[in-house]
């Protein structure tokens, strides 16, 4: 329920800004940027209270605090009332709480199944994530059509009682937690052990291109269907949810393919992204480009899955938490640099070179990591 709220709202939010600003790529980008600016700065401490605190607690204050600038700015919306400045504030706050979130609910999957299913659970919560951005996006988009981008952000607002509720239900005793939180615990040591992890590091400097200059289908999306296609809202909505069909795909295959979490399957699976990004951009209909999205993003999910496992089973337990914090910083803190690059860029030459560009920088770079890494022998813990 929650997932299909955020990419709701995700889709109300890119679409108000858009109404606000007379389609103006430059300010989605930065709007996009703002939000995930706190990514940078605070998933490192998301991941420290992780390991000092429960998890549980935390991500029932978390979601609370997320829940609350959704139903401020739906009330603005409304209302009536809301400017662009509104959007900016409250999408930075929202981004403060995901930040601090991710890494606690990253790493609070493994006491929910233990070692054994880890693999497993991160591609079904992967699916669940994107059975949300299936419904998602398509229900925000008509709802957006017939009454306005206000109901959206109300409805997110309803799904995050769903997450408390559950989160206040779970029992901590049947919880699988083989290490209890430390208050001692410091950042500086989960830093040291990723410098001392080539594998870690070859999947996490691979997470950060990737989803710097390719996972960035928002802004693409919207940019494709308002400036090449001149599509509305409700088609725009559509994009996203087939977009999701290939995400969901990726997410079920890649609990198929546990053995195949490799470091250097996770390299060509960003190299084959990056490709597919070029030709998505020269594609010159919205059949063809819709055609593309699911491959796309089956593409993208079974990358970023496989490296989200890798990191998670084969870290340290104690320094989980941590790690896991580092690896969102990495795979959220791109985005503040990215999106308002594309965005500018965008709006210079148009968003079918700036894809192209992305998907260049992706492609280049992840042959660079291969050959910087050529040597990486299998690490396990």
């Amino acid at each position: 329920m929650s997932n299909i709220g955020t990419w709701t709202q995700r889709v109300a939010q890119d679409w108000l800004v858009l109404e606000l600003t007379n389609n103006d790529a430059a300010m989605l980008g930065l709007v996009t940027a703002i939000q995930f600016l706190p990514a940078m700065l605070l998933s490192l401490y998301g991941g420290l209270l992780a390991d000092r605190f429960s998890k549980r607690k935390l991500l029932i204050l978390t979601n609370t605090g997320a829940g609350l600038t959704s139903v401020v700015l739906g009330l603005l919306v409304v209302g009536g009332m809301v400017q662009l400045w509104h959007v900016f504030v409250l999408a930075l706050a929202l981004g403060v709480f995901t930040a601090i979130d991710s890494p606690i609910r990253v790493s609070f999957t493994s006491e929910l199944v233990g070692k054994d299913d880890l693999a497993n659970a991160v591609s079904l919560n992967s699916a669940n994530f994107n059975v949300g951005r299936l419904v998602g996006p398509a229900l925000s988009g008509y709802l957006i059509f017939f009454y306005g981008t206000g109901p959206s952000f109300l409805i997110n607002t309803v799904t995050y009682v769903f997450m408390v509720v559950t989160l206040l239900v779970i029992r901590d005793k049947d919880l699988h937690i083989t290490v209890k939180p430390a208050k001692d615990n410091k950042l500086a040591e989960a830093f040291s052990y990723v410098r001392s992890r080539p594998d870690l590091m070859l999947v996490m400097t691979t997470v950060f291109f990737t989803t710097t200059f390719g996972l960035n289908f928002q802004i693409f999306i919207a940019l494709m269907a308002t400036k090449e296609f001149s599509m509305g809202p409700d088609q725009f909505g559509a994009l996203g949810s087939i977009l999701a069909i290939g995400s969901l795909s990726g997410a079920l295959i890649a609990a198929r393919l546990e053995k195949h979490r490799t470091t250097q399957n996770i390299l060509r699976g960003a190299s084959l992204f990056g490709v597919l990004l070029i030709l998505s951009a020269y594609l010159p209909s919205p059949l063809l480009f819709a055609i593309m999205l699911p491959i796309m993003g089956a593409t993208a999910l079974l990358t970023l899955i496989s490296a989200n496992t890798y990191v998670q089973g084969n870290t340290s337990n104690a320094l989980r938490g941590r790690v896991m914090g580092i690896y969102l910083m990495i795979f959220m803190g791109g985005t503040p640099i990215g999106s308002p690059l594309i965005g500018f860029v965008a709006a210079a030459v148009g968003i079918r070179l700036t894809i192209v560009l992305c998907g260049l920088v992706l492609l280049i770079a992840a042959l660079i990591i291969r050959r910087r890494f050529k040597d990486l022998k299998p690490v396990t813990v």
